[in-house]
């Protein structure tokens, strides 16, 4: 399985425009990753000749309620238009939508097995919307003790259990360590476990979301 190596533009060079940091990783012959492309002008990234390898996959919306569902599937369609300019990329999901700091924009105290048929069906409907379009969703995990509590369907081993039973090559795991060392660990294990659902890994060392190397994780 061949990967293609990326770093965050949102993460790396802050106090730089955004369109500089990306022409910065370019130049250094890396892929780059953004998240809310909304706030963005597409085109003149698209022109910085960048390869972009990964973006946010919707705008609003959860997987679980009427209305939360209408919206995780209206705005990953403006999603899907919008990654139009930059090629084949993957799309990016989260258990619930976020909002200002990463926290959930509708905040889970208990995930519920009603909950869980929710979100198998939506994610189902947003495998099929993928595969009509001609993309790839990627669901990632996220840690709930220190950066997203309240976020349903936060743990890696979530994720896994959802994309495992859509069962459908058009939505993968976002499978990030930084996340999974926090709530879960055992990463070795975990990845052999997610190997066949993984269509992306993101990196970065615990305590600080610093770079690998800089913590506790054996790169």
């Amino acid at each position: 399985m061949a990967f293609q190596l990326a770093v965050c533009a949102e993460m790396v060079f802050t106090d730089m425009p955004f369109i500089e940091r990306v022409e910065r990783i370019h130049a250094k012959g890396l892929c780059v990753e953004m998240w809310d492309w909304s706030n963005k002008d597409l085109v003149q990234l698209a022109a910085t000749g960048a390869t972009f390898t990964s973006m946010t996959g919707y705008l609003r919306g959860t997987l679980t309620t009427a209305h939360g569902i209408e919206e995780l599937l209206s705005t990953a369609k403006l999603s899907i238009e919008a990654s139009r300019h930059f090629g084949n990329l993957n799309l990016n999901l989260h258990g619930t939508g976020l909002g200002e700091g990463g926290l959930p924009v509708e905040p889970v105290d208990e995930v519920t097995e009603a909950m869980w048929h929710s979100a198998r069906e939506t994610l189902q409907q947003i495998a099929e919307l993928g595969e009509q379009e001609g993309v790839n969703f990627v669901l990632e995990n996220l840690n709930l003790d220190v950066d997203h509590p309240g976020v349903p369907f936060a743990r890696a081993h979530d994720t896994l259990a959802l994309v495992s039973h859509v069962n459908n090559p058009h939505l993968k795991m976002n499978l990030d360590l930084y996340h999974a060392q926090i709530g879960e660990g055992n990463l070795i294990s975990l990845i052999e476990q997610s190997l066949p659902w993984i269509g992306e890994i993101q990196i970065a060392d615990v305590p600080g979301r610093c770079e690998p190397g800089t913590g506790e994780i054996n790169y």
